[in-house]
């Protein structure tokens, strides 16, 4: 069994400006860990990702939607939780293609979940359209793997 050592959750309006915000408080809870600096890059990263996907494509930058983040601290993980109630993903696997991009105009590169997936150990994507996205990531720390090797 898990034990879980610690957790955290925030809630913030919807603005793209909050993008950094979310990427800060999560990189400061996690910095308690002794983990490598490409390890808490890489949760960054993976933060900014799924923050503008919710104010971007959940909520077309409506200050009115709330974005949540809630982290814990595993024995050996970090678990990650994104969620929005926007308008939620029609089609799942099409969205998780690399460079599938509902808003071109703004110049999305539409690697985002791309990026989540390649940056953490497993990626879960839960949605109801018209009711919200809930996007899961855990990533295994680097000292965890190294104890199992």
């Amino acid at each position: 069994m898990m034990v879980q050592r610690n957790f955290m959750s925030v809630s913030f309006a919807a603005l793209s400006q909050n993008e950094a915000f979310a990427r800060v408080a999560v990189a400061a809870f996690i910095s308690q860990l002794d983990i490598t600096m490409d390890e808490l890059e890489e949760i960054k990263t993976v933060i900014s990702e799924a923050v503008t996907n919710a104010i971007i494509h959940g909520y077309d930058e409506n200050p009115e939607g709330v974005v949540q983040i809630s982290v814990r601290i595993q024995e050996d993980s970090i678990d990650l939780i994104v969620e929005d109630n926007g308008r939620g993903i029609e089609d799942v696997e099409q969205a998780m293609q690399p460079l599938y991009t509902t808003k071109p105009e703004l110049e999305r590169s539409g690697m985002g979940f791309t990026i989540m997936e390649n940056f953490m150990d497993s990626l879960e994507v839960a949605t109801v359209v018209g009711k919200g996205t809930t996007v899961r990531l855990t990533k295994r720390l680097a000292f965890a793997k190294a104890l199992q090797n």
